[in-house]
């Protein structure tokens, strides 16, 4: 996986890993560790012949005439890799130059025979009457090694932000081996310019490189621990499959994954609307360097004792981290700045650029929606569903086999004339697995009447003992002349009592291994023997139903499939699945409900606020990337895993701090007007992390299928 997700971004990775897997060999890494004094490294020049160092910069300049985002997608594999060198701190004092429009040694800079360095804030120098620097600067990553460096200095009550060079900064004791911090000792040096420049502009361009280089960290420390605990034995067995340590290596692989993908949004940000792209470097510089820090340390911890040595590589990943999260600035301060500039009003607009094809496609789409505006209620919902737009990615006739293009286009031109179809809920999974394994009966039957909103359909699977374990299910059906008779009982039901049918898997081979004798049928909800009670929640409504089944006869002709087909028809997924793109506010509901709670003198509220804010946009960036990796024809990564994990525990952290900061009043009803009841969703919000799949199941499933951790062993004495 990479930050970048088309072709050309993928080719410039694998570029950069065949440049450092030849040349940032662990000798080369360890002789930068045992250095008395830092030197450029020997692959300096290779790295500079390709082009990298200027990627950023306009080609009348020296460099390529790409942009942030593709030197965001080197900085993540040199990352990845522990490349030594000044490779970040050069390319830092390049976009700085840059954006201050200042042209001097840019071209130095992206030959590579130029190195550069920028602090990030004045320490103790300051810029006299007479126009000279005095004072120490904090210590400035490879500034010892600079030629040219950028430095912030105190003028009266604002920043002066100096080019300098031919200064010569010493070498300090550096907690980061590998590429070590340097300090300016200024006594009248005279600078070769003053930059017009903002302070948080440097800032916001460092947490834009800073959280690159920290995707790529994350990402190997991840990849190392679980590597390792594939093969690492304890107690007889590999440790990655105790839960501990799977679920551990799952929560790096969401930090990295988080990590990736705000890096991801901040470099391509900083093109556009400059509020946005501060945003966005603040969400970065909150999320991606901490995100690395974390990992680094989990790594540690899963390698257990040879984590620990100075042999392990993963101390240098830890020193790197921690490095660039305190140079940085604290997590604390970045997620204020992101809550600060919510709170005046920014939002980061999350959308797609259509390729030029979506133009041809749109063409009829508008004439065919036409009629329906004239038409109300069920009329207009039954013209829609006639014509393929309740669920458009279907197959014809059901849909209009539309790829994710199409599907963006249609959604957009629905919004444009006010239209919604009908939404399914349930019928939703129903509708693919009929077309999919249903008979040509079962089509004319059910699926029309889906689409239309005639039937409401209800899912019977979960039972008291078949949760998230949902194979093990005892619910039986028993073969009689015409069809089956079904026993046993469901739980969580929602809608049993208003739904028309339900889809049921029952238990027809109890022979054969779990998830093999299982069978799916439709179920008509009217049927005699069917008993539903309904279950009251802690929240005190009654959403879910218990179903009791005593001897419920099912035709044969109502038989998904075949006999024991049921696991498969249950894990239906088609191979062109629903693409959609939220319109709401990237913050969701919930992220935008907390605004109204918060001070902006409240520091502790800030950081918290902001430290929500930041899950929300990236759950939304998950969304928006794996959207664009199905409009490029691509795979699921990740993110669609990760994003429920995080997301669910993002809604239920709103929930609880909204309760919190509205103090006692929320337990009365008496909180404040216009909003959600916050002590009801609060208490509603426990159930997200045990509905479709426990998150403790949703982080076995990152870690078995995306890490390729090894399954849990089969408990004694059942069938697999």
């Amino acid at each position: 996986m990479t930050i970048g997700l088309t072709e050309e971004h993928r080719d410039l990775r694998d570029a950069v890993r065949a440049l450092t897997d030849r040349q940032v060999t662990q000798a080369a890494v360890r002789t930068a560790v045992d250095a008395d004094r830092e030197k450029v490294p020997p692959f300096w020049d290779d790295l500079a012949g390709q082009g990298l160092l200027g990627l950023h910069l306009p080609e009348d300049l020296g460099g390529a005439g790409y942009g942030l985002l593709e030197l965001a997608v080197v900085l993540e594999e040199l990352g990845r890799a522990m490349t030594p060198g000044p490779f970040l701190p050069t390319v830092l004092a390049s976009a700085v130059l840059h954006r201050a429009g200042h042209r001097g040694h840019l071209e130095g800079l992206a030959a590579g025979t130029t190195l550069g360095a920028v602090a990030l804030r004045p320490g103790g120098l300051e810029l006299t009457a007479n126009g000279t620097l005095q004072g120490t600067s904090e210590p400035i990553i490879g500034a010892h090694l600079a030629d040219v460096l950028v430095v912030p200095a105190r003028d009266g009550e604002r920043t002066a932000w100096a080019v300098v060079t031919g200064a010569s900064a010493e070498e300090l004791p550096s907690h980061d081996l590998t590429r070590r911090l340097g300090r300016l000792r200024a006594d009248g040096i005279v600078p070769d310019a003053i930059l017009d420049l903002d302070d948080q502009a440097v800032l916001d361009l460092a947490a834009v490189l800073f959280a690159a280089e920290s995707s790529g960290l994350a990402d190997w420390a991840t990849a190392t621990a679980a590597d390792y605990a594939k093969v690492r034995e304890q107690f007889g067995r590999p440790i990655g499959q105790f839960q501990g340590v799977k679920h551990r290596c799952a929560r790096m692989l969401a930090h990295a994954e988080q990590a990736r993908a705000c890096a991801w949004d901040a470099a391509r940000a900083q093109d556009g609307d400059p509020r946005e792209a501060s945003l966005a470097a603040a969400v970065a510089g909150a999320t991606s360097v901490q995100a690395a820090f974390t990992t680094a340390k989990d790594c540690i911890n899963t390698l257990g004792g040879i984590g620990f040595t100075w042999e392990h590589d993963a101390s240098l990943y830890l020193r790197r981290t921690q490095t660039l999260r305190v140079v940085l600035g604290s997590t604390g301060a970045w997620r204020r700045r992101v809550a600060r500039l919510t709170l005046d009003g920014v939002r980061r607009e999350l959308s797609v650029e259509l390729p030029p094809e979506a133009e041809t496609i749109r063409a009829g789409i508008p004439a065919e929606l036409e009629p329906a505006k004239a038409l109300d209620g069920k009329e207009r919902i039954d013209y829609l569903a006639d014509r393929g737009y309740t669920s458009p990615h279907l197959p014809a006739p059901w849909g209009k086999g539309a790829d994710a293009v199409t599907q963006l286009v249609i959604a957009e031109e629905m919004r444009a004339a006010d239209l919604r179809a009908h939404d399914m809920i349930i019928g939703n999974w129903v509708v693919p697995t009929l077309i999919a394994h249903g008979s040509s009966g079962q089509h004319e039957r059910f699926l029309p009447k889906s689409l239309r909103g005639d039937i409401r359909w209800c899912q019977l699977f979960s039972e008291p003992g078949a949760g998230s374990d949902l194979a093990a299910l005892t619910t039986r059906a028993e073969k009689v002349d015409g069809g089956w008779k079904i026993s046993g009982q469901k739980v969580w039901t929602s809608m049993a009592r208003e739904a028309d049918w339900g889809i049921l898997l029952a238990r027809t081979d109890a022979s054969v291994p779990k998830h093999k004798g299982l069978s799916y049928f439709l179920l008509d909800m009217k049927s005699p023997g069917i008993d539903i009670r309904p279950l009251r929640e802690l929240t005190g409504d009654t959403l879910f139903n218990e179903v009791f089944l005593d001897g419920v006869f099912i035709p044969d002709d109502l038989l998904v499939a075949s006999p024991g087909d049921g696991w498969k028809l249950a894990r239906t997924t088609l191979a062109n699945e629903r693409v959609s793109l939220s319109n709401d506010s990237s913050l969701g509901s919930g992220g935008e409900a907390l605004l109204e709670l918060v001070q902006q003198d409240d520091d502790e509220r800030l950081t918290t606020l902001g430290g929500v804010l930041c899950d929300a946009q990236s759950s939304s960036l998950f969304g928006l990337r794996t959207t664009l990796r199905s409009l490029a024809g691509g795979q699921p990564g990740a993110e669609s895993s990760i994003g429920k994990l995080i997301g669910v525990e993002h809604l239920q952290q709103v929930w609880e701090t909204a309760v919190d900061w509205i103090g006692p009043d929320a337990l009365t009803g008496e909180g404040p007007g216009g909003m959600q009841d916050p002590t009801w969703m609060f208490l509603n919000s426990r159930n997200m992390s045990i509905a479709g799949g426990t998150t403790d199941v949703q982080l076995n499933i990152i870690g078995e299928r995306i890490l390729g951790l090894p399954r849990d062993p089969q408990p004694t004495g059942r069938p697999a």
